[in-house]
């Protein structure tokens, strides 16, 4: 490994020519090591007591000597004119031998580092011996009237002497190297052998394999390689077999672990862009086999030597097993750019993310509201610095208080409204069942009639999968505001100016504040137990990029297509997950072992909480869409007058601190739903009013 140079001593322009080899860090010395291992060791590493000019021509007369010893003894197995030339004046050889040391140092032979002797150093090797061979050569045919009176004879003899020279000088520096690692083997003290599995090009394979080897001191051992195709099996890279494809890693498992070499992890290159379900299904697999997946760049040790792969920030998308939503942004522009935005909950994760993607739209302003003042601050911060030319409002103000939210949309007038302000965490909501009310069921009817009363364009809600047949506080909550932004959008399908509510709809987002991952990833930097709720429990995932481009997509397309009225649209997030697999599969990535490294502990189900997340309620009828990774929602809403007395109601019991009529109310407005005919009717009146108005036209 290299010597890390302290500043104070780092010379850019070194008087002295570099060595055969740069300096490089000390060594650590086992217990009891040999003392002749000790000894070959220092002596064939550059030796710090030596000034460079005395090791520069230590090196250059090695080199005079095999080309001094190789000429003699070509000269002496092929009698002829040229071998009587050089034995008539032995002077001629030295002559010889120091014109080719001189051309070998003009090459630049004497600056490369030989400890890692590669195919390319060989070739520029056979280029400085070539190179100085003619010169050699060249000079005696100047010098000796017998060499030059045989030019025949100096060809084939020049040949030999120069394969003969090239030999003995590779051999010369793979024995030094050879025999330096040899040492090097017997004074770093060994510690646990960790076996690992290689999964790349073979190209890559060898070169990591060198670079392991290299440093003693790392404790893995490659006990074979996989290639993605499968081609090259039964062949060998540098020792290490080529074991077959991914696709058979639990043969091969089970083949190492009977010959005593079962590996503990599989590494993949770090740089390789693989798709996200070809990876997930790599992770499955080492899942099977009881390995760890780690990424070459990430393989550490300790300070106390112990390998160790860092927990580190990976992609958390890698954990989905399906392929990204990609966003149309041609559509998205079209409903963004030149427009002014609001969002609220700007300063939330999902809010915050929105902000960020609407910015790269250019709107001719983004209208930031969030009621937490740093919140706030952190993302205007980040617009000014990622967008310094976009005109950005920030306003300190809850959805809760309607006057100054009225003042809001009075002086800022936003065209288009991103709700995505709410209380999310189920526990904490369902303890305090007013103030989640307050929030998600007011605070949403708040916004709703803001958008109504001041004439902008539409207004998008970011609702939860936990709306769906909810049995907590929380998607209770949810749901209200669906239905209420439901209503709204469907009374105004008898006039085509009125404003558009949509609903968006999706599971959980990975990396979101307070949510499971980031728990995950503070239990296991702390070296605690990972707490799942329910080995049973599964959920939908997905990422917060994905979240914000379902958001933007789906509003753009609703509003460009005119997608029927009351629609609300749900992210097609495939198969729900296990909670316990997201888990062990952190695990994995971060290069531990699940229920060895880190332990997981199940606590039971917390109140509100659900086994299995719903993406549709019974009352709705799922639809295919026009829009790609969407699916769309028909629903069964509730009258708008209804609900606009009962949440009159809701105003008086949360003023009251009534818990248990705030919960039995919103219960009872959960039920009406099942039994509307509302949204049909209000349909077919509409296209009897659209069949009269063209009637008329004609």
């Amino acid at each position: 490994m290299a010597a890390s140079i302290p500043p104070a001593q780092y010379d850019p322009f070194p008087a002295d020519p570099l060595p055969d080899d740069p300096e490089e860090d000390e060594v650590q010395i086992a217990t009891g090591a040999p003392l002749w291992a000790v000894l070959l060791h220092d002596m064939l590493t550059r030796p710090t007591g030596f000034p460079a000019p005395a090791r520069f021509a230590a090196l250059m007369l090695i080199d005079g000597a095999l080309v001094l010893l190789t000429l003699l003894l070509v000269v002496l197995a092929i009698p002829g004119p040229v071998s009587a030339a050089f034995l008539d004046r032995p002077s001629l050889m030295l002559f010889f031998s120091m014109a080719a040391v001189f051309t070998l140092c003009l090459t630049g032979l004497y600056w490369r580092c030989w400890r890692f002797l590669s195919f390319g150093d060989c070739i520029m090797l056979s280029t400085a011996v070539a190179g100085s061979m003619a010169a050699a050569w060249g000079l005696c045919l100047i010098v000796s009237a017998k060499i030059r009176a045989v030019p025949l004879d100096v060809i084939g003899f020049a040949l030999l002497h120069s394969a003969l020279l090239l030999v003995a000088m590779i051999g010369a520096r793979t024995i030094r190297r050879g025999l330096r690692e040899f040492a090097r083997a017997h004074i770093v003290p060994r510690g646990e052998r960790h076996n690992i599995l290689l999964l790349g090009e073979l190209d890559w394979i060898r070169s990591l394999l060198e670079m392991l080897r290299a440093d003693r001191t790392n404790s893995f051992h490659v006990v074979g390689a996989l290639t993605f195709d499968g081609r090259d099996t039964r062949l060998q890279v540098a020792g290490v077999p080529v074991l077959g494809a991914p696709d058979k890693l639990s043969q091969i498992t089970e083949a190492l672990a009977a010959k005593g070499l079962k590996p503990e992890s599989l590494v993949i290159r770090g740089d390789t862009t693989m798709p996200r379900r070809a990876f997930s299904r790599l992770v499955k697999l080492a899942d099977q086999c009881d390995l760890t997946v780690a990424h070459a760049r990430d393989l550490q040790r300790t300070k106390e030597g112990e390998p160790r792969i860092e927990i580190k920030h990976f992609e958390l998308a890698d954990l989905l097993g399906r392929p990204e939503v990609s966003l149309q942004r041609n559509v998205v522009e079209r409903l963004i750019r030149g427009r002014r935005i609001l969002v609220t909950g700007a300063g939330g994760t999902i809010g915050g993310e929105l902000v960020r993607q609407i910015a790269t739209f250019k709107p001719s302003a983004i209208v930031l509201l969030d009621h937490c003042e740093f919140n706030l601050y952190s993302i205007e911060m980040q617009v000014r610095d990622l967008f310094p030319d976009i005109l950005c409002h920030p306003e300190l103000c809850s959805i809760r208080e309607r006057g100054s939210l009225d003042d809001v949309f009075r002086r800022r007038e936003p065209e288009i409204v991103f709700h995505a302000a709410a209380l999310k965490h189920v526990p904490i909501v369902e303890c305090n069942p007013c103030e989640g009310a307050h929030t998600n069921v007011l605070g949403t009817r708040n916004v709703a009639d803001a958008v109504c009363a001041h004439g902008a364009l539409a207004m998008v809600q970011v609702s939860t999968d936990k709306a769906v047949n909810p049995v907590g506080v929380m998607g209770a909550t949810k749901r209200l505001g669906e239905l209420y932004c439901q209503a709204l959008d469907l009374i105004g399908q008898c006039d085509p100016e009125s404003p558009r509510f949509m609903t968006v709809r999706f599971g959980n987002v990975l990396g979101s504040s307070g949510s499971l991952v980031p728990l995950f990833q503070q239990q296991m930097a702390a070296g605690k137990p990972l707490t799942v709720t329910h080995p049973d429990m599964k959920r939908y995932f997905m990422t917060v990029a994905e979240a914000v481009q379902l958001i933007l997509q789906s509003s753009a397309r609703a509003m460009e297509a005119k997608i029927d009225r009351g629609t609300i649209f749900v992210l097609d997030m495939g198969e729900p997950i296990r909670i316990v697999d997201i888990a062990r599969r952190m695990i994995r990535l971060a290069g531990l072992r699940p229920d060895i490294d880190v332990p997981i502990q199940f606590v039971g189900l917390r109140p509100g909480e659900k086994l299995y997340e719903e993406l549709f309620d019974t009352t709705e009828e799922q639809l295919r869409s026009s829009i790609p990774g969407v699916i769309e929602a028909s629903p069964c809403p509730v009258p708008l007058e209804k609900l606009v007395k009962a949440f009159a109601d809701l105003s008086h019991l949360i003023a009251e601190r009534d818990e248990e009529g705030v919960q039995d109310l919103m219960k009872e407005l959960l039920r009406a739903p099942a039994q509307s005919t509302w949204a049909r009717t209000l349909r077919e009146l509409t296209r009897e009013i659209d069949l009269v108005g063209k009637a008329a036209n004609e």
